[in-house]
């Protein structure tokens, strides 16, 4: 099984089939994701909730912010990141270029599905 396949047989299940990309990031509500945003940001947190826009709330995030420059004398690259926390955060989401959901096997899928039925 590939990922989306997984999430898909998780989500046909019970939730009915996954049928637009926004259904993928439904089933990522109140877990872990990694979002990444134009000018070489990305956040990973947990999202607690999205809209159409993909307008995101996250907490307790980890921002990590990747800089590019170049040596003036030998022209090397030279790549600087800087890493800040946030308890919580709003995203806008025309900044927004890719959102992972959680990597999860089929069994774990099941699992948090069964927890969240309960």
């Amino acid at each position: 099984f590939s990922f989306v396949e997984a999430m898909a047989a998780a989500a046909a299940k019970d939730q009915g089939a996954v049928e637009v990309p926004l259904d993928l990031i439904r089933l990522s509500l109140d877990e872990k994701v990694l979002v990444k945003l134009r000018g070489g940001r990305e956040l990973r947190g947990r999202m607690h909730a999205f809209d159409q826009h993909l307008n995101m709330v996250l907490g307790d995030v980890e921002e990590t912010i990747t800089m590019y420059e170049v040596d003036e004398e030998t022209y090397e690259e030279i790549v600087k990141t800087q890493k800040r926390r946030h308890q919580m955060l709003f995203v806008r989401g025309d900044g927004v270029i890719l959102v992972s959901p959680p990597l999860r096997t089929v069994q774990q899928e099941e699992f948090i599905l069964a927890l969240k039925k309960k």
